[in-house]
């Protein structure tokens, strides 16, 4: 079969295609999926620059964390799934879903619905559910009526879900973003987008910010935020950072929280119920073909993406 293979680390030339042996009959509680696509996410984009410890795995990873597709297989224990069924999927750290087959546990997957269209099924599970977990797990938005959350890195993939659940939440929510891209922040529900400099200058207090690229300094923002506030992340890039997550667990007052994405089924169906339902939109900003990978690489990087890239692997 076809998959997207590392040839080193660095910029998109890096990526081929190369011809792979196929993955084993399904066993267990694992079902094999026919890949009709994959997204790209931050990670992908990490794994292939090489960043810090990214660096260490790259080899061992392939890439694509997040696909859609059919189920060719399935093993003897698995009591979810049938072969024919349409399934999205967040793939383990190993990755591996930029290919035309991969195996993994039925408890990673959920049926898509019948009138979602796969290619938008594809851009859902890891933006999607780091949103809904880090919103409802980590910052209890659920527990926080009329609340003023501030999505930091609103039109990427994770920040343009974010807005959306949010507002479905009851939430007055700002986002930051660009001049450029404001228009598609509010297209996603956002009552105000403002600058990335200008979000968090004191004149307003958030009862949740989200950072979705991973970048505050949350003593910096900690000022910004109300007396039961929270900052959650999505990486822990620094000793600091780190320092202020384990002193929130015991300091009063605002505190900071680091989201772990957990590839539940449950929370993934709910994502896709939403999606059938008309609530939430999957922003598909490209769809790409397998063969066009580097370039889809190239975009996903860019200033102009607003929302998910997709790559198409099979019919």
């Amino acid at each position: 079969m076809r998959a997207v293979r590392l040839s080193g680390t660095g910029d998109p030339s890096v990526l081929r295609i190369d011809d792979v042996a196929a993955p084993r009959p399904p066993t267990g509680d694992r079902i094999l999926v026919r890949v009709a696509a994959s997204s790209i996410n931050g990670t992908d984009l990490g794994l292939r620059r090489g960043v810090p410890g990214a660096a260490v795995f790259g080899r061992l990873v392939g890439l694509g964390f997040d696909i859609a597709g059919e189920v060719a297989a399935v093993g003897p224990a698995v009591t979810a799934f049938a072969p024919g069924d349409r399934v999205a999927a967040l793939l383990p750290h190993n990755g591996g879903g930029q290919a035309e087959e991969v195996v993994l546990r039925q408890g990673r997957a959920a049926l898509v619905p019948a009138g979602v269209d796969i290619v938008e099924a594809a851009g859902l599970p890891l933006a999607g559910l780091t949103a809904l977990q880090a919103l409802f797990g980590r910052a209890g938005l659920g527990t926080r009526p009329s609340a003023r959350v501030l999505v930091y890195g609103a039109a990427g993939g994770i920040g343009s879900f974010a807005v959306q659940l949010a507002a479905l939440a009851g939430a007055h929510v700002t986002g930051t973003a660009s001049a450029a891209k404001r228009d598609f922040v509010r297209g996603l529900g956002a009552d105000d987008v403002v600058d990335h400099e200008g979000a968090l200058d004191g004149r307003e207090r958030w009862d949740v910010v989200l950072d979705t690229p991973g970048l505050l300094d949350p003593v910096q923002v900690r000022p910004a935020l109300a007396p039961d506030g929270v900052l959650v992340t999505t990486r822990v890039a620094a000793v600091g950072t780190a320092r202020e997550l384990a002193l929130g667990a015991v300091r009063r007052g605002p505190r900071f929280a680091f989201v772990a994405t957990s590839a539940r089924s449950q929370d993934l169906t709910r994502l896709l119920d939403l999606v059938r339902r008309g609530l939430l939109r999957v922003p598909v900003d490209r769809v790409v073909p397998l063969d066009q990978i580097a370039e889809a690489h190239r975009y996903a990087e860019s200033r102009e993406v607003r929302g998910k890239v997709v790559v198409t692997i099979s019919p």
